[in-house]
């Protein structure tokens, strides 16, 4: 992979100047605990063996010139240090050109401009986090390109702010810190409220994850993400009245079912049970894990799904087609959508003896019902960025 993916950048920017360099960073899948990253709750994520790859090699001028081999149409994007602003013309660059942005915001010098070719093999717009890999990535490549003093956790962070106030979107720090953080074979249990977290070895004991893509896409900007997140900060303004917290995290189920008729519409009510109850449900997940409990942990993640359906109304037909043909199907664990919704991917744990027909039933229901084919992978779980 390292010689092809050199052997391309120097075909698209030849082969003068500064030695090219190969780096990774990888998807993330969560486990459970969706949509309670920016509600104060847990999230239980982990990063995968697949995810961006960049080659990256200083300029001596100020111009970024960036290729995707994914969007091989659009050639070399051209921009400079001098012009950072986003635009729609720039594209996916808007997300490498963010990072490089918020480093100059936090004080840190970036001089040169770049050439830049990306691979993914994250399917795109499946909702395991490409735009996060993508920012994370070029955190990497600029800490090695300028020896900055930043750590794994500093990228997550940098990169979340990219993405919030240079893109747009205003998402939680999960996709990132699960990836900036990713170790293989674990998850990771972190507080969102607190940035405490640990790592959960994950042993699925003849089993495996596979994620399920819809196919169909999804732009989180433009999607119902932000009209979601601020439903959940009015109620949580209207439960403040009522009782001393600081998020949605803060309360439990009896607490939340106690205080709940201080929220005044009940569109707000279904969605903050939904980020207290899935809360809970993450807690509980993590603990039945450590128990060696994997049966418990699936019924779980199907609560979640159920949660994210009728309360929190992120699923669609797609996602629920896919999960609730995957809970028909014997040797399934546990199944959910994950990520934010609307398209994107769900997640199953499905028994290695069962990942054919698996595949088989929930793809020819789905091409049924839909009217096209949906995608499976099965993935392992890997560590964070790396210098190849």
């Amino acid at each position: 992979m390292k010689q092809q993916l050199l052997e391309q950048f120097n075909k698209i920017f030849g082969g003068e100047g500064e030695e090219a360099k190969v780096y990774f960073a990888p998807g993330r899948v969560n486990l459970i605990g969706e949509h309670t990253d920016y509600n104060g709750g847990h999230v239980f994520p982990c990063a995968l063996t697949i995810g961006t790859y960049g080659v990256a090699r200083k300029r001596n001028d100020r111009m970024l010139h960036m290729y995707s081999m994914n969007f091989k149409e659009l050639g070399v994007i051209g921009s400079s240090l001098d012009d950072l602003t986003p635009s729609k013309e720039a594209g996916w660059t808007n997300y490498p050109k963010g990072v490089i942005w918020a480093f100059l915001q936090k004080g840190m010098e970036v001089t040169n401009g770049m050439d830049l070719l990306l691979f993914g093999n994250i399917p795109n717009g499946s909702g395991l986090s490409s735009s996060a890999s993508v920012e994370v990535l070029t955190g990497a490549i600029l800490r090695d390109m300028y020896g900055f003093e930043v750590f794994n956790q500093d990228l997550a962070l940098i990169g979340q702010y990219a993405e919030n106030r240079y893109n747009g979107v205003n998402c939680g720090i999960m996709d990132q810190f699960a990836i900036a953080m990713g170790k293989a074979d674990n998850a990771i249990f972190l507080d969102t409220a607190t940035m405490q977290y640990e790592y959960a070895p994950i042993s699925l004991k003849g089993a495996k994850l596979v994620i399920s893509c819809s196919n169909k896409k999804r732009g989180l900007g433009d999607s119902k993400y932000n009209e979601r997140r601020s439903e959940c900060e009015t109620a949580l303004a209207e439960l403040q009245k009522a009782v001393d917290i600081r998020t949605l995290g803060d309360l439990d189920e009896a607490q939340f079912e106690k205080y709940k008729a201080a929220i005044r519409d009940d569109v707000r009510v279904r969605r903050a049970r939904h980020a207290v109850y899935e809360n809970q449900r993450t807690i509980k997940a993590v603990a039945a894990l450590k128990a060696d409990d994997i049966e418990e942990f699936g019924r779980l993640m199907n609560a979640s799904h159920v949660s994210l359906r009728d309360d929190y109304e992120v699923t669609g037909l797609e996602l629920d087609t896919l999960v609730e043909e995957a809970w028909k199907v014997e040797g399934v664990i546990g199944s959910r959508m994950t990520g934010a919704g609307f398209g994107g991917c769900t997640v199953s744990i499905v028994k290695d003896g069962a990942i054919e027909a698996f595949k088989e039933q929930v793809g020819k229901k789905y091409r049924e019902t839909v009217g096209y084919d949906a995608d499976f992978y099965v993935v392992e779980i890997g560590g964070g960025p790396a210098i190849l």
